[in-house]
């Protein structure tokens, strides 16, 4: 159910002209982030927005509203110090200084914004001091898009990784239907991506005193091929104890970055089979789910992509190799929809992650002139059937489903703490849309919520797995996912009906411990150092 409205969620999120768009940075948009500001308990709700080029709606302001316990929000934006209007794209959640407080990272068309959560319901940009503005402007204004923290060194410091999509200035953008790559099914469309500069992509080292260090060149990750990138997901991909980096890319190859232990990464998606689909094409990559959908104890990956063409469902094989399973799983069914944010919570809590995309065009005017391609569209849901495959969903899940808008980011958390997991997505000039879960179930339920002491104090990249009644479900702690939105930090497993758990956690560290589960339909606080350590796997 929506509860939007009710909830107190009404501003709209503005983000470049309803109609007539000329330009390419009006389409894309925002993410979202479900976090506890404040450490009472309970999920907050911040917003990306955008602006206009004609003009500045008194409504162009990233918005954080803090969850009031019953149901309702209250916006804190100007009590939190977050307003700034601009042209938002992404989020990022992590505890850059280990102080204990969830700080914000947010990517512009311009200059990013590093919040520090001052423990106070304040936050103060601290990116210029940090180190995260480039002190030589560059040419063009970079449109930063995707971001994530990552403690890439395992030395308990979360780092920064930076995508960006490309250069872009609006004095150089030629007008929609100016050339080949202005058009769209031979309307005239914004111009790009394929014609502009493909963006090149950074990480900067936290140094622990506040500050970060450029590392991109000697990293290798500047050194990546041409790609438009989008949503960044760092986890262990290869459960080798290191965090890798994957990147959705637009139009070119995605990029996975593989930890190579010593500080730098090397490009290997095309060698690890994340690059490309299964007909060895590329794709438009705009939104990434990280979960384990069949059971096996190794992190899967889904990836969002344009119209006319399918997501991608990668299966991990193992030693940080996959498999294009979409058509296997029954996903291979080719929309008209624009797919950007997607997760994978196991809405249902029977203990099998299940799929959310939100879709939407980007191009407001063409549906006049192309009517099978609407610009507001619906979300799709996909029931996870246990058996490698999905079932699509409709009017039974509920009338939020039939529900169309032009959506972008998508966060999964528990806003109500009732045991299962809502939603909240992005909509682009309208006000966000609250997916309350009304699972009506006696399936039972379990919240991982991890604290670093040698590791980061948020976990981020901790890989947590839980063992019941013979099944295995493996998730990770991520600081960005979806399009570049963050879902909840606390991790949540469905477990049907069974009554007992084990729990293990890899992490960030590498080390791993298991955790006695004094029982179920609870959120669990684990401590680094306070399970027994076991020895780790050897890599699968």
């Amino acid at each position: 159910t929506n509860i939007a409205k009710q909830a107190g969620l009404t501003h709209p999120t503005v983000y470049g002209a309803e109609s007539n768009v000329q330009y390419l940075a009006e389409t894309s948009s925002g993410g979202i982030a479900l976090f506890d500001y404040d450490g009472d308990g309970w999920l907050d709700i911040f917003v990306v927005s955008g602006t206009r080029f004609a003009d500045t709606p008194i409504e162009a302001t990233n918005r954080l509203y803090r969850n009031n316990h019953d149901g309702t929000f209250t916006d804190v934006t100007d009590r939190a110090g977050l307003r700034r209007t601009g042209w938002g794209q992404g989020v990022a959640v992590g505890d850059y200084n280990n102080d204990g407080h969830l700080d914000l990272f947010v990517t512009y068309w311009g200059e990013n914004a590093l919040y520090r959560n001052n423990g106070d319901g304040t936050f103060t940009d601290v990116a210029a001091q940090a180190g995260l503005i480039p002190k030589m402007k560059p040419e063009y204004p970079y449109w930063y898009s995707g971001a994530t923290f990552i403690d890439y060194d395992r030395d308990g410091l979360v780092d920064l990784f930076v995508a960006t999509y490309t250069d872009y200035d609006l004095r150089r953008v030629p007008k929609p239907g100016a050339n080949p790559n202005c058009n769209w099914k031979g309307v005239a469309t914004p111009c790009g991506p394929r014609g502009l500069r493909p963006g090149r992509h950074f990480l900067f080292h936290n140094r622990g005193d506040g500050t970060f260090e450029d590392v991109s060149e000697k990293s290798g990750i500047a050194m990546s091929r041409s790609s438009f990138g989008f949503t960044a997901v760092a986890a262990d991909f290869d459960d080798d104890g290191w965090q890798d980096i994957y990147l959705a890319c637009d139009s070119t190859p995605s990029l996975f970055f593989h930890n190579n232990h010593d500080g730098t990464f090397t490009e290997e998606g095309i060698e690890r089979g994340l690059a490309l689909n299964q007909d060895g094409m590329e794709q438009a990559g705009m939104g990434l789910a990280v979960a384990d959908f069949n059971g096996d104890g190794m992190i899967d990956v889904l990836k969002t992509h344009f119209a006319d063409d399918t997501p991608a469902l990668y299966q991990n094989l193992g030693k940080g190799q996959f498999s294009d399973v979409t058509a296997k799983a029954g996903l291979a069914v080719e929309t008209r929809y624009v797919s950007w944010g997607a997760a994978m919570p196991d809405l249902d809590n029977d203990g099998l992650p299940d799929i959310f995309i939100v879709t939407g065009n980007v191009y407001p005017d063409t549906e006049r002139s192309l009517p099978a391609y609407a610009y507001r569209t619906p979300a799709l849901l996909f029931r996870n059937l246990g058996n490698g495959r999905f079932e699509q969903l409709g009017g039974e899940a509920g009338p939020a489903l039939a529900e169309r808008h032009s959506s972008r980011g998508l966060a999964a958390g528990d806003l109500d703490n009732d045991g299962d997991l809502d939603l909240v997505i992005w909509n682009r000039n309208e006000p966000p849309s609250v997916l309350r879960n009304d699972l009506k179930s006696a399936h039972h339920w379990l919240q991982v919520r991890l604290a670093g002491t040698r590791s980061n104090r948020a976990a981020i990249g901790a890989t947590v797995t839980v063992q019941s009644g013979g099944r295995l479900q493996a998730q990770p702690v991520l600081s960005q996912s979806s399009f570049t939105s963050a879902s909840d930090l606390r991790l949540h497993f469905g477990l049907g009906d069974r009554t007992s758990a084990e729990v293990t956690v890899r992490w960030p560290t590498g080390v791993r411990e298991k955790f006695p589960v004094p029982g179920v339909d609870r959120v669990l606080r684990l401590v680094e150092g306070a399970g027994v350590r076991v020895d780790a796997n050897p890599v699968r």
